[in-house]
C-alpha cells in the first residue's frame, strides 16, 4: 500500500525488544516517530540508533514516543544493542520492532511488495530507511526516506516535530531553516482581519501572501 501524509498510519501488532505491542495502542495520546533500518549489525544504523537513544529525553519533553524497526528478529536486536551501547555511548531506551517476515516494512511501503522474508542482505533491504512522524490522531504528519549510505539527521527530525506540533497547536507555518523561537508565517487561509484579531501585537506583511509574526507561545 502507499502511505500518504494526512492518512491514518497503518496499525499492526509486532514483537519488540520491550514485548508485544499493538501500534496504535502503544502510541496512545502521544506523538510517535517510527524509523526503520535495513539490517541489524550495520554501521550507519548503529550510529543512528545510538544517537536517537541520546535524544530520547528531548522527544519525551515533546510528548513523543520513538520506536525503531529492523527486518531481523528480536533475538538479533537484543544482541545488537550491546554493540550500540559500547560504540555509541548510549543504551537503547526505546523499543525495536522485529520484522523478519517484512510485514511492517510492506505495510508502510518501505520495501518492494514482492520481497520475501528469511535470510537477506542489507542491500536486499535498501529501501527500508524511512522515518514516519505520526500525530496523536494516528495520522501521518511527515515522512523522510534516506539511502543506505547517508546517516539521517535526527536533529532535523526533532526540528520538524517542533514545527508540526506548533502548527497543530497554533495553525501557523514555519519558513525555511526555521528554528524554535524564530518568527513564523501566517497561512494564507487566515485573512488579515482574522490575523489582526489573533495577533493584536501586530505582524509584518512582505506580500499579501507572506506575513510573519512572532512565534506563538
Amino acid at each position: 500500500m502507499t502511505i500518504r501524509i494526512g492518512e491514518e498510519a497503518p496499525d499492526f501488532t509486532a514483537e519488540t525488544t520491550e514485548g508485544t505491542i499493538r501500534f496504535h495502542e502503544w502510541i496512545g495520546d502521544h506523538w510517535a516517530i517510527l524509523f526503520s533500518h535495513p539490517k541489524d549489525f550495520t554501521p550507519v544504523c548503529t550510529t543512528e540508533l545510538g544517537y536517537m537513544a541520546g535524544l530520547k529525553p528531548e522527544f519525551d519533553k515533546r510528548h513523543t514516543r520513538i520506536i525503531g524497526l529492523s527486518v531481523d528478529p528480536v533475538s538479533d536486536h537484543t544482541r545488537w544493542v550491546g554493540d550500540i551501547e559500547e560504540t555509541q555511548g548510549h543504551a537503547i531506551n526505546y523499543p525495536l520492532i522485529g520484522d523478519p517476515d517484512l510485514h511492517v516494512a510492506k505495510l508502510y511501503d518501505m520495501i518492494h511488495p514482492n520481497a520475501s522474508g528469511g535470510a537477506r542482505t542489507a542491500a536486499d533491504n535498501a529501501t527500508v530507511r524511512s522515518v514516519f512522524l505520526i500525530g496523536p490522531d494516528k495520522k501521518v504528519k511527515a515522512m523522510l526516506i534516506y539511502p543506505m549510505s547517508a546517516g539521517r539527521n535526527f536533529d532535523e527530525v526533532l526540528r520538524l516535530l517542533d514545527s508540526l506540533q506548533l502548527n497543530a497547536k497554533h495553525t501557523v507555518a514555519t519558513p525555511v531553516n526555521w528554528k524554535p523561537g524564530d518568527d513564523v508565517i501566517i497561512p494564507t487561509s487566515v485573512s488579515d482581519e482574522a490575523a489582526k484579531q489573533k495577533y493584536p501585537e501586530g505582524f509584518k506583511t512582505l506580500k499579501p501572501y507572506l506575513r510573519y509574526v512572532a512565534q506563538p507561545r
